[in-house]
């Protein structure tokens, strides 16, 4: 077996340690600063390197790490598993409906196979991809994923590496696709060891987590090539259908060529060698369409992006919220609902209040197409960034729920549920760590106090991260699913995805075509798209609502609701919501 590794800052020699014996590498002279060994080794043997006789350290592509990201890495052979899905040929994000899963809290194990063993719900819910959140090992049992420190490999509670081909495999065969959050913007702050082999990171740039990965000083060309073959290693070795990449806007990179740009072009050439759909979805705060522009025509090649602005949106007219970011959607809430689900985004060149300057740019809503953004009620970062990681339904009515529902799931994007979401669930996501060095643990419990302190939060309401209880309080209740009021909001949502799937207009991608109509004071929303008509009543009062000529035949109701007259009036209760067809 071959042996690798990239080692610029080995002065001298680099061994390879293989199952307590050791042996010297040799440079390897077509690639600078590479070093090889040949040696017999077979699936879980441990391994490591040595750099001029430092502490043995794990391979910086290690596929597994039983040990934990401090541990030896262990020899994952390539044929292990046997595909029983080999006929998978994917799903494409157009008319795709993305379900946001944790793996740790989707069930009380917080394993791979437990949560594989839960699909076939979501498959009956009508859901087609299921977006994982990190999978990369990180220090201590429980977390969120995002300090993330070996980027090739799968985190080894959860099941390690032989787990993920067990849960892709089980999800292709219920027809669901397999999305996987990476990131790629930072390395987590304990058991990363990449430093010691060469320039991983860069103190040219900083992000809000600390040093920068290095894309574009000295040695970036090999960092690139390393995150790049840790992409495709996902979709090629696990047969994962796309990724997610976590705020892209914090890739600083100075390069003519992006290594945004590099890592679609990548993906795109693998997606025709393969000959199925795969893709990229981008986390950005930067409202710019050219994030999903296809590089032909100057953009950056991602597929589909995360669209914040709608969510905030939606968020302040739900709740009447107004603080930090919220502020300038909360003025007239409505209103900015209107302009994200008619522009895609709020701030598209306007003032932004919570950044103190002009923010965005227009999206050419005849040239690009609805799928090109991912819209949502809730997601990880929206609930769990909360200081008591309290979602939508601990505040809301079972009909303001709906609503929100009706406007993701019928909306132009592509919508995306929060784990939960679907029955109203009532358990928090909370904020959890499990920091195996003493001092940083303490120094994630204060930080987190003292984000919130400003805001009226004493320290005893914030939960410690680092309490096992505070992971368990954030575990799903199943069994919520079979109450009421519960059961009727599951009932709603397979309804809601069903017309999706089954009303052609809903999944129509010309975002010239919706049109809007709304009353900020009597709180009543109308869009149409096609033939299809939704209208949602966020106030207590019944309304009426002058919605002209047709909208003659009921599709779906969250309460009682008869068509609109021949005058064309329709009569809404209080926190409801229904959808139309004209003919």
């Amino acid at each position: 077996m071959l042996f690798e590794v990239w080692a610029p800052r080995a002065q001298d020699r680099v061994d390879l340690w293989l199952e307590d014996t050791e042996q010297g590498m040799e440079r390897d002279p077509s690639r600078e600063d590479w070093w090889t060994a040949e040696a017999d080794a077979g699936d879980g043997d441990r391994y490591g390197f040595r750099l001029d006789g430092g502490p043995v350290l794990p391979d910086p592509r290690s596929r597994r790490q039983p040990e934990g990201p401090d541990g030896p890495s262990a020899v994952v052979a390539p044929d292990t598993h046997v595909w029983r899905s080999d006929d998978w040929r994917g799903r494409d994000l157009a008319g795709a409906v993305l379900y946001e899963l944790h793996i740790g809290t989707y069930t009380p194990e917080g394993t791979l196979d437990a949560a594989a063993a839960a699909l076939g719900e979501l498959a009956e819910l009508g859901i087609t991809h299921v977006e994982l959140m990190p999978l990369c090992p990180f220090p201590g049992t429980h977390g969120w994923g995002y300090d993330g420190v070996a980027p090739w490999a799968v985190h080894e509670p959860y099941g390690g590496p032989a787990a993920l081909k067990r849960f892709v495999d089980t999800a292709h065969g219920l027809g669901l696709g397999v999305v996987l959050d990476v990131v790629h913007n930072h390395l987590g702050p304990s058991g990363n060891h990449l430093p010691a082999f060469g320039p991983y990171l860069t103190d040219i740039h900083h992000t809000p987590w600390g040093s920068a990965i290095n894309l574009d000083a000295p040695g970036s060309d090999e960092v690139r090539a390393y995150l790049i073959g840790s992409a495709l290693g996902w979709l090629r070795d696990y047969r994962v259908d796309g990724l997610r990449l976590d705020a892209v806007h914090a890739l600083v990179d100075t390069r003519a060529l992006t290594f945004l740009e590099e890592l679609s072009a990548e993906v795109d050439r693998f997606g025709a060698d393969v000959r199925r759909p795969v893709f990229l979805i981008a986390e950005s705060d930067r409202c710019d369409p050219r994030t999903t522009t296809p590089r032909e025509e100057g953009g950056l090649g991602v597929h589909t992006q995360w669209n914040d602005d709608f969510h905030h949106a939606l968020h302040t007219s739900l709740t009447g919220e107004s603080q930090g970011y919220y502020a300038d959607f909360a003025r007239a809430p409505l209103g900015a609902l209107a302009k994200t689900l008619g522009h895609v985004f709020f701030h598209d060149g306007t003032y932004s209040t919570f950044r103190g300057r002009t923010h965005g740019r227009p999206v050419d809503l005849v040239r690009t197409p609805a799928h090109r953004f991912v819209g949502y009620a809730q997601t990880h970062d929206q609930i769990g960034n909360r200081a008591t990681g309290d979602r939508l339904s601990s505040a809301l009515s079972p009909g303001l729920l709906a609503c929100a529902a009706v406007l993701v799931l019928t909306g132009p994007f592509v919508p995306m549920l929060f784990m939960g979401e679907e029955w109203g669930a009532r358990t928090p996501w909370q904020f959890f760590t499990d920091h195996t060095d003493p001092e940083l643990a303490e120094a994630v419990r204060q930080g987190r106090r003292r984000e919130f302190a400003g805001t009226g939060w004493t320290a005893r309401d914030i939960p410690d991260p680092q309490d096992p209880a505070t992971r368990e309080r954030s575990c799903l209740d199943r069994a919520e699913r079979d109450r009421e009021p519960h059961a009727r909001l599951l009932a709603w949502y397979r309804r809601l995805i069903a017309l999706r799937r089954s009303e052609p207009d809903l999944s129509d991608p010309d975002l010239a075509a919706v049109r809007i109509a709304y009353d900020e004071e009597a709180r009543w929303f109308v869009f149409r798209r096609g033939d299809v008509r939704v209208a949602v009543n966020l106030g207590v009062e019944p309304v009426t609502i002058p919605l002209g000529a047709g909208g003659g035949r009921v599709l779906a109701a969250w309460d009682e609701t008869a068509p609109p007259g021949p005058e064309g009036v329709l009569e809404l209760a209080g926190e409801s919501c229904v959808v139309l067809h004209d003919a």
